[in-house]
């Protein structure tokens, strides 16, 4: 085969590593069900047996609550890659297709591999969402380069290990090291590149895609708006509210970015997500229990977030509930704000933190209208025990996924496909669609042989 070429300016182990995964790529798209469940049933494993140190290697690097590493960082990634093995048979199976000009010809739409294909993983979910996509690839027959966030050094450490100890680095090789690396991979010409995290992130990894015609899946973010309709139960809105917001400290692409609720309904839902805060996240004196909220990543995204929540308060907010932001270990209180405006940048940027914006209105239609005028977001949650209100902003907005009557829902279960829609992403997966995120439909048609004379 003709391999594509190579920038001289690539790390010269990065390039060796790419070159013999180009040459592999055509042994692992031939491989069959049972060689690939093995390299997965391997990883599965070794997860598995370095539970531990995974969780140590998240709270050294995020001060994550453990439980929420367990979840997130382990048993997610055991499911994940367990579903991959339970389905893979049935997944790879070609699916036939009559002929509609020919009914005595044979078709059928055939899953390949795509090839050579580069995993870029978050800082949120720093494992979690680098496993994930890597155990679909596997399982679609593709050879592998993974590159953790620099955010994450400890996590990005024990991947590599992990990974070093289950796969031939011509199936999958973990890079370690700062954005320099990232940018040196993405100048490689890969078949298929999986990115998880910011939209100007995205947009530069879709152009580094575009110089070699790569494809590729997004996982982005955006404003993930909330309607509560009225007649709603409030008192369960609160308490999904603020769960919302204590899981990762709200960095979690699908945590909800803005409320609307009507004006008097707007009280009753300050007071619930202020009890629930306080039940969950505080002790009996008050203080804030550190081991139960992630602290924000690092101090540039807690300046960030800060410079939003005192632009708001300057123009006019109200902080309805917590509004504490500990600098020195970088912690924000959950926090919800009322009297926000849009020209206010909390209203304008993804918060990614706890802290949760109230706008009210007076007909359905100002709610939808305002979404409508906005980038599409990643989730969009509503509130209604009114189909016809649901149905209603289903088809008058658009969003990556939706849960009606709860938070998160769509994400976790794995039977729909989970992605965002322009600006919050392209491509979607988990599951049969993370199978697909990593395979090309190679349309085949086999004419009847023709009797001999």
């Amino acid at each position: 085969m003709t391999s594509a070429p190579i920038s001289p300016a690539i790390p010269a182990d990065m390039a060796r590593i790419f070159e013999l995964q180009q040459q592999h790529q055509w042994d692992a798209k031939a491989s069959s069900a049972e060689q690939r469940k093995a390299k997965l049933a391997a990883l599965k494993a070794a997860v598995e047996a370095r539970a531990d140190e995974i969780v140590a290697a998240v709270q050294e690097d995020t001060r994550k609550p453990e439980q929420e590493i367990r979840v997130t960082e382990v048993l997610n990634i055991v499911g994940n890659i367990q579903r991959n093995i339970d389905n893979l048979e049935n997944w790879m199976k070609p699916t036939d297709v009559t002929p509609s000009n020919n009914p005595d010809d044979a078709a059928q739409i055939v899953y390949e591999a795509r090839g050579v294909c580069l995993i870029l993983g978050p800082w949120n979910f720093p494992l979690g969402l680098t496993f994930g996509p890597l155990a679909a690839a596997i399982a679609a027959g593709n050879t592998c380069m993974v590159k953790l966030t620099d955010l994450c050094p400890a996590t990005a450490r024990i991947a590599a290990e992990i990974c070093g100890e289950v796969f031939d680095e011509k199936d999958v090789a973990v890079f370690e090291g700062d954005v320099s690396v990232a940018q040196a991979l993405l100048e490689l010409p890969f078949s298929h590149i999986f990115f998880t995290g910011s939209t100007r992130v995205g947009k530069i990894v879709m152009t580094a895609a575009a110089r070699h015609l790569a494809s590729v899946t997004l996982e982005l973010g955006g404003k993930s708006p909330v309607i509560v309709d009225e007649g709603a139960d409030i008192g369960k809105i609160a308490a999904d509210l603020a769960a919302a917001k204590q899981f990762n400290g709200g960095q979690a692409c699908i945590s909800p970015d803005y409320v609307f609720v009507r004006e008097d309904q707007k009280a009753k839902l300050v007071e619930g997500f202020r009890a629930n805060v306080q039940a969950n996240l505080y002790d009996a004196e008050g203080q804030l229990k550190k081991d139960s909220i992630a602290q924000i990543v690092n101090e540039a995204n807690f300046n960030r977030v800060k410079a939003m929540f005192d632009d708001a308060v300057a123009q006019g907010a109200t902080v309805a509930a917590g509004g504490v932001l500990e600098a020195e270990d970088l912690t924000i209180h959950p926090t919800m704000l009322t009297d926000v405006t849009p020209q206010m940048k909390i209203l304008q940027e993804e918060i990614f933190a706890p802290v949760i914006p109230v706008m009210t209105y007076e007909s359905i239609d100002q709610a939808i209208g305002y979404i409508e005028a906005r980038d599409k977001p990643l989730a969009l949650y509503v509130y209604s025990d009114n189909e016809e209100t649901v149905d209603k902003v289903l088809a008058r907005t658009s969003s990556g996924g939706v849960t009606v009557n709860g938070v998160f829902s769509h994400y976790l279960e794995n039977n729909l496909p989970f992605g965002g829609v322009n600006q919050s992403g392209m491509g979607s997966y988990h599951g049969y669609f993370g199978f697909k995120a990593f395979s090309h439909e190679r349309a085949v048609y086999r004419h009847k042989a023709a009797a001999a004379a």
